[in-house]
């Protein structure tokens, strides 16, 4: 009884030293986050009709008149107010757990959501030379739906090997790593390391977002959930494989429908 007592009193004195400024701070962000990606969602609805039978999204594209620089710092704040909204709810009770004062904190977030939009520039790149290239070539555009129903697979497979569970252990530890505290680490070190292990942890849950629609509502918060799931919930290897299963049998069911086509 006096164990569970000093256990209930710990707990309250945890709830009372949360630092308030920071959530506050975090809650406005994140709203400021939804909005955004609301209205970038209905600006770049339009999608092009493509050669296979699928759609391109105008997001990979220069609207008349725009320079790639342009396009791509338009994409890039598409892509972090988008990462916000998605991570900021399970990343939270991340960096709340490290028991850092808030100024140290945010810059804890700010590392993290760094490492994150550093991710947004490669997959922007990447995926405009990859739909350019399907404009050039009808070949490569008729054999991107079979390809997307394989790339589906290869997601779904990731998570059942030990380089998910590997950097999702790293993802759930307060620091990134298995040490209780790493002396000497900035906060923002510690939020660029977290950035990246919960980018190797979530590369196969992103992958599987690109496929299935990056800006589409219901794939977003899916995949939001299932990674907030799988840091959080008792079970992650149940979690990602459960994922990981869904995406499999996703990708096999577009694979064999555009197969038949």
């Amino acid at each position: 009884m006096a164990n569970q007592l000093r256990h209930a009193w710990s707990n309250r004195l945890d709830v009372a030293r949360l630092p308030t400024t920071f959530i506050f701070m975090c809650v406005v962000v994140f709203i400021a986050a939804v909005s955004t990606t609301i209205y970038f969602n209905g600006s770049m609805a339009d999608e092009m009709e493509m050669p296979g039978g699928w759609r391109m999204s105008m997001m990979w594209m220069r609207m008349p008149g725009q320079t790639w620089s342009l396009s791509t710092l338009s994409f890039l704040l598409m892509w972090l107010a988008m990462m916000v909204a998605m991570m900021m709810p399970s990343a939270l009770f991340m960096f709340l757990r490290t028991r850092r004062r808030w100024l140290s904190l945010c810059y804890m977030t700010s590392g993290y959501f760094a490492i994150w939009l550093i991710a947004g520039f490669g997959i922007y790149v990447l995926g405009a030379k990859f739909n350019d290239a399907t404009m050039r070539s009808e070949a490569l555009s008729r054999a991107v739906p079979l390809l997307s129903g394989a790339a589906l697979i290869a997601a779904g497979v990731v998570q059942f090997t030990q380089w998910k569970m590997k950097y999702l252990i790293r993802c759930r530890s307060p620091f990134g790593c298995n040490s209780p505290f790493p002396q000497g680490e900035t906060s923002f070190r510690i939020g660029c390391r977290q950035g990246v292990d919960c980018c190797a942890c979530c590369c196969g849950l992103m992958t599987a977002q690109l496929i299935l629609g990056i800006m589409n509502p219901i794939v977003m918060v899916m995949v939001a959930s299932v990674i907030a799931a799988e840091k959080h919930l008792p079970r992650p290897r149940f979690t990602a494989h459960l994922a990981g299963a869904t995406a499999i049998v996703a990708g096999v069911a577009t694979t064999i429908h555009w197969a038949i086509l």
